[in-house]
C-alpha cells in the first residue's frame, strides 16, 4: 500500500494536522472532515486528508497565491 493510500486512525490524524484528537472528532461527527465510521472507530484516508487541508488552505488563501 502506498503510503498516500495509508489509512490513519483518529489520534494519527490529529497528530498530523498538529490538532487535538477532540477537534478531529467533532469534525468528524460534524462531517467537516472526510472520514469513515468502522465500528465505533473513525478512519481517514491520507491522501483524502492531504487534498482536504489543501483545498482548505487553498480556499483560506487565495488571496496570497502568485498569479
Amino acid at each position: 500500500m502506498a503510503s498516500s493510500d495509508r489509512i490513519m486512525t483518529l489520534e494519527e490524524v490529529a497528530e498530523y494536522l498538529r490538532l487535538k484528537p477532540q477537534t478531529i472528532y467533532t469534525w468528524a461527527q460534524e462531517k467537516r472532515i472526510p472520514a469513515a465510521k468502522l465500528g465505533k472507530e473513525w478512519r481517514f484516508k491520507k491522501s483524502i486528508i492531504d487534498r482536504w487541508f489543501n483545498q482548505h488552505i487553498d480556499d483560506r488563501f487565495n488571496e496570497f497565491k502568485e498569479e
